[in-house]
């Protein structure tokens, strides 16, 4: 199947041959999730393809069990949206496509696999949130969460085995004690001590157990913590939602795009990338808080929303990201350890 929209024919005949497949076939994609309510919708609005979104708030592990699980019955889903060591993990195991979007060039070189069998699309920074309506000091820092007046708060968005954000939880954790890329553990003894204190609690955090007051401190995406605010505000819910970015532990991730090997819709998994890496697609991210992986070309050649862009928070430096080895290796360390050190 093409490598890019040049092999398809072009981008009117990938585009056409998407049209006829009529269908595109995703998986964990929430619609307050990076806003993929509204990509979703635009992308049904302008191609005329109807978007099926199995499990929703599934994660990434679970979407590349739904390649092999579901590789030849017509189920499985086209694309997946996964975080970095998922991706890299899916394509070892040789169920991605090779395909470059129009904008794969610009795509800057650590954020994309050199085979062009995954490309990161959008990312944000690990983040503390915190209801101030619940919380009397909320805190800033990985440090903040030791103190006794977190008891029962702490939550992370998931378990860091089978889930990004919550694995990227972790990671930050590990930075802010004395640990780095080739050293998750001081994370994973950061939140057994949290757990054996008594402040951190095995509830995965969503927006139903931030509004019910389960979760008042919740360690997730900063794009995700300052979308639950708007949405809580916007609802009118008794939730002051606050979001601040850890000094101590800077950690920034993105999240991959990958084409399914045996996509069920070839073409229109295609489009659907081209989609998300078109000035329309990236800026739709900016909508939510989350930072296009385009950002910098887009702000070059004029095609950034700069209001959108305005409003993210400040942070400082220029982000880093482990490697591929490092991930595997933290990866490793987190699914043999988990468990008995953070039990619950």
């Amino acid at each position: 199947m093409a490598t890019s929209a040049t092999d398809a024919g072009g981008m009117a005949a990938l585009t056409a041959a998407a049209k006829k497949e009529g269908a595109l076939n995703t998986i964990a994609l929430p619609r307050d999730w990076a806003n993929y309510g509204e990509l979703i919708d635009g992308f049904e609005k302008k191609y005329g393809i109807k978007v099926a979104v199995e499990n929703p708030e599934g994660t990434s592990q679970d979407e590349v069990n739904a390649l092999k699980e579901h590789r030849k019955d017509g189920r499985a889903p086209d694309v997946i949206d996964v975080g970095g060591s998922f991706a890299q993990s899916a394509a070892r195991q040789g169920l991605l496509a090779p395909y470059k979007v129009a904008a794969y060039d610009k795509i800057p070189k650590q954020q994309k696999d050199g085979q062009a069998r995954w490309f990161n699309n959008y990312g944000g920074y690990i983040s503390i949130g915190c209801d101030a309506k619940r919380v009397k000091t909320c805190p800033k820092t990985f440090a903040d969460l030791r103190k006794p007046e977190y008891k029962g708060k702490v939550a992370l968005n998931g378990n860091p085995t089978n889930s990004g954000s919550a694995f990227a939880g972790v990671y930050a954790a590990a930075l802010a004690n004395g640990g780095s890329f080739d050293d998750i553990q001081p994370g994973i003894d950061f939140f057994a001590e949290l757990s054996k204190n008594g402040n951190f609690i095995p509830v995965e955090s969503t927006p139903a157990t931030i509004e019910k007051g389960q979760t008042p401190i919740s360690i997730d995406w900063d794009f995700l913590n300052l979308g639950y605010a708007d949405e809580f505000r916007k609802k009118g819910a008794d939730v002051d939602w606050r979001t601040a970015i850890p000094f101590d532990g800077s950690f920034a991730q993105y999240y991959a795009q990958g084409v399914n090997k045996d996509a069920p819709h070839p073409a229109a998994a295609r489009l659907w990338q081209e989609y998300l890496f078109s000035p329309e697609g990236q800026n739709a991210r900016l909508g939510a808080f989350a930072r296009p992986v385009l950002m910098d070309a887009m702000r070059k050649d004029g095609t950034l929303d700069t209001a959108a862009a305005a409003k993210l928070p400040t942070v400082e430096g220029t982000p880093t990201f482990p490697t591929e080895a490092q991930m595997e290796r933290a990866k490793e360390a987190v699914n043999r350890d988990w468990a008995e050190a953070v039990p619950g």
